[in-house]
């Protein structure tokens, strides 16, 4: 009777194992996806004189009265600590103040200031023009079902 000459398959390490995991996959096509966004979004914002996080305060207080750190915060994913130097540069721009309402004197609302406003009104629809320019190939469909799946994607976490 013959016997297998072969050697007998070493069991696979858990690190093997993970590198076979299917979410693997997932994984890495949602950080390469994520990535090209921001190249993308960032490429053009800076075109337009902004940084990505100048652009994001800024679009978050367009068309609005303004907004308390906190909120702008929430908005835009930022922390307060971060989020205060980015204040202080677009103030140092001229482009947001601080402005201390009379009914609450211990806190401070940031609102664009007319060069703000100004540049909001241009470079927003400018950018949202652009973003669409790459997403046309989509169908309204196509977008609500991606939408639907991030959303669905990110209620796991």
């Amino acid at each position: 009777m013959a016997t297998d000459p072969s050697p007998a398959a070493a069991p696979l390490t858990p690190a093997q194992k993970a590198a076979k995991e299917p979410c693997l996959a997932l994984m890495r096509e949602l950080v390469r996806t994520y990535q090209a966004f921001t190249r993308c979004d960032e490429e053009h914002i800076r075109q337009l004189g902004l940084t990505l996080p100048q652009f994001d305060v800024i679009a978050t207080l367009g068309n609005t009265q303004g907004m308390m750190m906190t909120q702008i915060a929430e908005k835009t994913l930022t922390t307060k600590g971060t989020l205060t130097g980015i204040v202080d540069r677009l103030e140092q721009k001229g482009l947001v103040q601080r402005v201390v309402p009379p009914e609450n004197r211990r806190c401070f609302i940031i609102v664009l200031t007319p060069v703000g406003e100004a540049i909001f009104n241009r470079v927003f629809p400018a950018h949202i023009e652009y973003m669409k320019e790459r997403l046309k190939a989509l169908t309204p469909a196509e977008m609500a079902q991606i939408q639907a799946s991030l959303q669905r994607l990110r209620s796991l976490f």
